[in-house]
């Protein structure tokens, strides 16, 4: 798969790890569809990439919204070629604490948007590249979906997020076996500590204090790093069903 003149989908692509693969795919030569809840940041990111790139206000749980922006991407650059999943949410709550039990409506909240968002985006982009003429290798379409290591090493507070991204985890495999018969990968990308909007908040003493219980490198990852690995999955044919850590070698302590 090329990047150059194909069209991608990034959800979640107005800032962090979305906005690092908008900007490393047009800077390859795509167009891409950037389809994000914040239209401020998206519309101002859309404007910065040019002609190559367009902003669609999208509820990743929104069927009819995630149709428009696959459209948009049919219409607009007459074709979708991939898609980069990196639309989320994380909220952190014990089950039992001082202050009562883990309200079940966040629960829910935080899978709708990461767990049943991500499958809503992949099987209609994949029913908008299953029928496009393939490439000469058979390949139609490749699809990035980002999980997280609290997949693996969910931390006390994370039950939602780790339940959430744990299942973007264990639905790679099966999904990268149901559409191989159209040419169209699925692999998924568990990040660690990353600086993303998600850590902004946080005072700077706590940001180096993340970053140094990374073994190595020890900081906090550069969105574009993930955009580099993304990248690669793209130029990559080989690679498919796999869920690869990006995590500096980190394994989360408890809390």
């Amino acid at each position: 798969m090329l990047i150059k003149d194909h069209v991608f989908l990034v959800t979640g692509g107005s800032s962090g790890l979305g906005a690092a693969c908008a900007r490393r795919l047009v800077k390859g030569g795509a167009n891409v569809v950037i389809a994000d809840v914040n239209e401020a940041d998206g519309t101002t990111l859309a404007a910065e990439l040019g002609d190559q790139a367009q902003f669609v206000a999208t509820d990743v749980t929104d069927e009819a919204r995630v149709e428009t922006a696959v459209n948009i991407a049919l219409s607009t650059y007459n074709g979708l070629h991939g898609v980069i999943n990196s639309a989320g949410i994380a909220i952190a709550a014990k089950m039992l604490s001082s202050r009562g039990l883990h309200s079940l409506e966040a629960f829910n909240r935080v899978i709708q948007v990461n767990l049943s968002g991500t499958f809503n985006v992949i099987r209609l982009a994949a029913s908008a590249m299953a029928f496009a003429e393939p490439n000469d290798m058979g390949e139609r379409g490749v699809i990035i979906n980002t999980a997280s290591v609290a997949a693996y090493d969910g931390q006390i507070g994370q039950t939602a997020y780790a339940a959430s991204k744990g299942g973007i985890v264990s639905m790679t495999l099966p999904a990268a076996r149901e559409l191989a018969q159209f040419g169209i990968r699925v692999v998924t990308i568990a990040p660690g500590i990353f600086d993303t909007p998600m850590l902004a908040g946080l005072p700077e003493k706590a940001r180096i204090s993340l970053g140094e219980q990374v073994p190595f490198p020890s900081r906090l990852g550069d969105p574009d790093e993930y955009a580099a690995l993304a990248q690669h999955i793209i130029e990559n044919t080989m690679l498919n069903g796999e869920v690869i850590r990006l995590d500096g070698a980190i394994r989360m302590a408890p809390r």
